[in-house]
């Protein structure tokens, strides 16, 4: 049997990162390059059967004999401060460059939302006017996460864009596949998709921002009744990334239309006012890390119990470096197996691979990127064992993606397993522990520096998930944060 050719091209690219403001940290080139940088053919045995966006452009490649998919310049890295200009201009001008090759039909952009440059606030407005310049009224679409912030000016360079509807985030895929079918149907005449959005004055952070209960979890439920209605082609809310200084800082309701904008409008409005009357609920204030010791150890069950420390978690920009939590665990000296994951310190792996299994070492935990969070902890250690940082996801949040998180060490401190990695990934999925020869069945408090996302793999696994208040990056009051960019008339920020 002959294969249909053909007849439509479709072009994938995609720049996905969150910058956090307030990072100590810039973040290079040579990050997104570890973490997930290619295209064409390598982009496809990257990405195949994975639970990503890149994954789900795939399968409709395998699925859609009529388009021709051509990936160009697919780069991504874990959260962290502001992305260099050079490294953004090298990605924008690949993604550019695929671009100008040949004439399309359509083309998808995978994006963040959220990105900020260390001379631009709004690259990712920089590059979809690029974008359509190159490819004029070709139709484009982009999917973005449920923390970005976004502007009118982005989504008017944009036919079509769908939001991450859960958090934690499992159906980026999903979103993707969406995406591409209004986005194709666009291209094939069949819907006319115009879209709205509207903001909420304020900045939220994303501490009670689960889909899974709280108030985002009525906001969802609300958003999936609009998308339900005759004429509405998606509806998305978004949380915002509070600790990205953005002059789109603060939530947004998105919402697609096929060919009526005042009913876009209508949706979107009404979504931007159910989350703005819902501000007081998306406050959080989480106990102390002692405290938090204390509630976890107390929770009844034979499962391990949980501590995430979400003011140090890297997929909010943390630097793996903060110290409160670790000084707590010592101190509480518990009488159960614990585990403590993770430090970020390359140096400090490196002397423990020199020194060997079974080596003690005078070690210095945290505190080295920046005192400013909590002062290093100077303690003696013991070398457990050594790894290559490499494995691949078992958990449902960017499922059997391939993780390399650099070389790590296993530490005995006190009774306490300590893991000290080379690159500053938050340890979202089971096979992390995995990797170290940790069985979980057998942990008594397992402490992270960790958030939302380390509920959906770890939520069946523990008896009890409990959220710190420490000093970070990325903590749960944005009172220590000076503002650049971002409205003064969004709320806290109004209030100084």
């Amino acid at each position: 049997m002959t294969k249909k050719l053909a007849t439509k091209k479709l072009a994938v690219a995609r720049l996905w990162y969150e910058g956090n403001s307030f990072s100590p940290l810039t973040t290079d080139l040579d990050i997104f390059q570890v973490r997930e940088w290619a295209e064409g053919e390598d982009a496809i045995k990257l990405y195949r059967d994975t639970a990503t966006e890149i994954g789900a452009a795939i399968a409709f490649a395998d699925s859609q004999p009529d388009w021709e998919v051509t990936f160009l310049r697919c780069a991504a890295a874990p959260p962290g401060g502001p992305v260099t200009d050079t490294a953004f201009a090298t990605i924008r001008g690949e993604i550019l460059d695929g671009l100008q090759r040949q004439k399309w039909d359509a083309v998808y952009l995978s994006l963040h939302g959220a990105m900020i440059t260390c001379g631009n606030p709004t690259p990712e407005l920089e590059l979809l006017e690029d974008v359509r310049e190159v490819i004029g009224k070709v139709p484009l679409a982009a999917t973005f996460d449920l923390h970005a912030n976004l502007g009118p000016a982005m989504i008017e360079l944009l036919d079509v864009a769908v939001g991450y509807k859960t958090y934690p985030h499992v159906d980026m895929d999903a979103t993707a596949a969406r995406a591409l079918e209004l986005l194709t149907g666009m291209a094939e005449g069949r819907i006319k998709p115009v879209g709205a959005i509207a903001k909420v004055p304020a900045i939220y952070t994303s501490f009670n921002m689960r889909t899974t209960d709280g108030p985002m979890a009525e906001i969802a439920k609300l958003a999936a009744g609009w998308r339900a209605e005759p004429g509405i082609l998606e509806a998305t809310v978004f949380g915002g990334f509070a600790y990205g200084d953005s002059p789109f800082a603060g939530p947004t309701a998105m919402v697609f239309a096929d060919g009526d904008r005042m009913l876009a409008q209508r949706a979107a409005k009404d979504l931007a006012a159910e989350m703005a009357a819902r501000q007081a609920r998306f406050q959080s204030r989480p106990p102390s890390p002692a405290d938090a010791i204390a509630l976890a150890l107390a929770t009844p069950g034979d499962k391990p119990a949980a501590i995430t420390d979400p003011a140090d978690n890297p997929l909010s920009g943390g630097i793996g470096d903060t110290t409160a939590l670790f000084r707590a665990l010592l101190d509480e000296k518990p009488e159960v197996p614990c585990v403590f994951g993770f430090f970020w310190d390359p140096d400090l792996v490196e002397r423990a691979r020199k020194a060997g299994v079974g080596a003690t070492m005078d070690v210095s935990f945290g505190g080295r990127v920046s005192p400013r969070f909590g002062k290093p902890v100077r303690i003696g250690a013991k070398v457990l064992a050594l790894t290559d940082g490499r494995f691949r996801n078992v958990g449902p949040f960017e499922n059997n993606l391939p993780v390399d998180v650099g070389n790590t060490v296993l530490f005995d401190v006190e009774g306490i397993q300590v893991i000290v990695t080379s690159s500053c990934q938050t340890p979202n999925d089971p096979a992390y522990f995995t990797l170290h020869g940790i069985d979980l069945a057998k942990v008594g408090l397992l402490c992270v520096k960790a958030k939302n996302h380390f509920r959906a793999g770890f939520t069946e696994l523990t008896r009890t998930i409990v959220e710190c208040d420490a000093p970070g990056p990325a903590a749960v009051t944005l009172d220590h944060y000076e503002f650049k960019y971002a409205p003064k008339t969004l709320y806290p920020l109004s209030q100084r």
